[in-house]
């Protein structure tokens, strides 16, 4: 259960990638609530987890480098690539490795200037060769451009 709680905030992370990616989008810097629901198969317990609520501080850093939040789970070693930002929203493509592998795609729609609904799918290889499918979709609202006690990710220096 510990792992897979590991692995839902993992999903989060991804959520952060994907939700307010604004390169070219009319999203705007500041703090910005999601509000994200997992499902899961391949995992009887967990195949409906709810729904989480979460702040997230964008800074125009993220905006300029990644076309939003940057988010690297301290487990595992995970890369986003493929990355595409329209105006109308994103995708992008997800690895990681480590204890448990993982692939997917994300894909974000800016609704509006104040909103973004975003889908994150991937498949996991557990330590013991299960596969198990997650799919996470969120919607995230701008709250204002200040982000108060809520701090951002820093952004980490280039490759």
């Amino acid at each position: 259960m510990r792992n897979l709680r590991v692995w839902a905030m993992l999903g989060c992370c991804f959520i952060t990638l994907a939700t307010c990616a604004q390169g070219q989008s009319k999203q705007k810097p500041g703090l910005w609530e999601v509000t994200a629901t997992m499902n899961m198969s391949g995992m009887p317990m967990a195949s409906q987890m709810g729904s989480h609520t979460s702040q997230i501080c964008v800074t125009q850093a993220m905006i300029d480098k990644y076309g939003g939040p940057y988010s690297n789970p301290q487990r595992g070693s995970c890369q986003t690539s493929n990355v595409v930002v329209t105006p109308a929203g994103m995708t992008a493509n997800l690895s990681c490795s480590g204890q448990m592998s993982m692939t997917g795609t994300v894909q974000a729609t800016f609704v509006d200037a104040n909103t973004t609904k975003t889908t994150v799918q991937m498949t996991m290889t557990m330590p013991n060769g299960q596969t198990m499918n997650m799919t996470t979709q969120s919607t995230a609202t701008y709250k204002g451009a200040d982000c108060g006690s809520v701090k951002p990710v820093a952004v980490p220096p280039s490759q």
